[in-house]
Parts: structure tokens; sequence; C-alpha cells
């Protein structure tokens, strides 16, 4: 069945109206699941590699609560909130198991859809995506400082402008960062017990200017089984997903679209 003209709509996911959207073909290979970035929408975060993405494959774009189309509420958010709804919707769309390819917010989602229904999940690529708080360079938790790896004010406008467009209340933009702020950064940290009992095969993707230090990742890299590092050059936090230059002969070969 041919779904490459967009589908969108809302699922009743665990109390809330779950956006979602469907890109792409259906085949032999498991679909593709995309997991924002914090503050962000489908679009700001992947609308470069989507294309691409769904070229030969079923892709299936999500936005967490309080993110672009799907409203907040008075609900708790956590990451593991976010990734039972990310759960919950696989069962609304009738798919077993899933690649799921994760940015940052996203990334943490998905790591932890991996780690609590490792059943559902085929295939598992973070991009700037850490699993201990001591990942994040120190300036990350000080932003008044000035550093190349912190958001520029580009990189902010463009997420309130991508949200304004879309989101149910266009000026509830701020209210949402700081309810994001304890989830980012307060999350409970994974044991490296957890990350060595990922069996699904992992790839692990970083800025050279990333939040994340490198040598973080490469600890994640030597904890998870089947996992393979790339790290990109020249390429902030903000940066990865848009780098679609390097980053698409990477996910090409790390997800195939045929069995």
């Amino acid at each position: 069945m041919t779904i490459s003209a967009r589908t969108a709509g809302y699922a009743p996911v665990n109390g809330i109206e779950m956006y979602h959207e469907e890109h792409g073909v259906e085949g032999a290979v498991p679909p593709l699941v995309l997991l924002h970035g914090g503050a962000q929408t489908i679009d700001l975060s992947f609308g470069a590699l989507l294309p691409a993405l769904a070229a030969h494959r079923r892709v299936i774009g999500v936005e967490l609560q309080g993110h672009g189309h799907t409203a907040d509420t008075d609900r708790e958010m956590s990451l593991e909130v976010f990734a039972d709804d990310v759960i919950a919707l696989l069962d609304h769309l009738d798919v077993d198991r899933a690649d799921l390819l994760g940015y940052s917010l996203g990334g943490l989602t998905a790591l932890r859809a991996a780690v609590r229904a490792p059943e559902r999940v085929n295939r598992l690529a973070l991009l700037a995506t850490h699993y201990r708080h001591d990942g994040y360079f120190p300036e990350i938790a000080a932003p008044e400082q000035t550093s190349p790896r912190l958001p520029t004010e580009a990189d902010f406008k463009a997420m309130v402008e991508a949200y304004a467009r879309v989101a149910p209340d266009p000026t509830a933009f701020e209210a949402t960062l700081a309810k994001l702020q304890p989830v980012a950064h307060g999350f409970t940290e994974w044991t490296d017990d957890e990350l060595r009992a990922i069996a699904a095969p992992t790839l692990l993707v970083i800025g050279d200017t990333d939040f994340i230090r490198v040598e973080h990742a490469a600890r994640m890299h030597e904890l998870i089984p089947s996992s393979r590092l790339a790290v990109l050059p020249d390429t902030t936090h903000m940066g990865v997903p848009g780098r679609t230059d390097l980053l698409l002969p990477i996910l090409d070969a790390f997800l195939p679209v045929r069995t």
C-alpha cells in the first residue's frame, strides 16, 4: 500500500490525543518511527531527512505531549510517560515492532522505550543522545555562558516559529519549554547493565561540537552490545539531524529497506 501522499491524524493515547503522520510505502521491514527533539516538531527535526527515509519504507512521525500539533495537558511529562505513549501508539496502529530514530529528547524517549519494551524495538538509532547527566559538557547546564555548543538565537527562533505554526496554543512555547527542563535534565539515569541488556542493533550519532562528550558516546558504544558510533565533523547538537550529506549514508547502511 502506497502512503507517499502524507496522511496525518490523532490517536487516543494514555489520555492525550497524539498527533502522528505517515509517509512512504509499506514494505517487508518494520516501519521507522521518528521522535523529534525537545521543543521541536517532526518537520523541524526531520524535514531534511524525511524524503530520503520515506523513499523505500513506511515512516511514522510522532509529536510528543506538548509538542507541535499535540496539545499539552495537566499530565506529568517524563521519559517514561513519553516512551509509554510511543508504545501505545504502536498498539493503536497495529505495529508489533518498529525501528526507532530519536533525536535528543526523542533519542532519550527511544532509549527508554527500548529498555521498557525491548520486544517492540527492532533497531534503535539515537542522534545526539546521552544516558547519564555527566554526558553533557558542564556549560550546557549554565546557558548564561557563551559556547559554540549551545543553541544560537537562530536555533531558538526556528523552534518558536515551528511551534507557533502548528501548536493548538501558539503562545505556550515558553511554558512548554519550562515544563520540559526537568524531563531533559532530571531524568532517571540508565545503569550500565541496562545498556548492556539492549539487544537491538543500535546506531549512536553525535556531532563533534555536540552537547555530549565524545568519550560519553564512546562509553555508550562500549556498553551496548550491537552498536556502532559515528561522530559528525563540524556539527553541533542542533545541527546533527540536518547533516544529510553525512547522516543519510550512515542511516542507509544501518536501516535496511528489505529483509
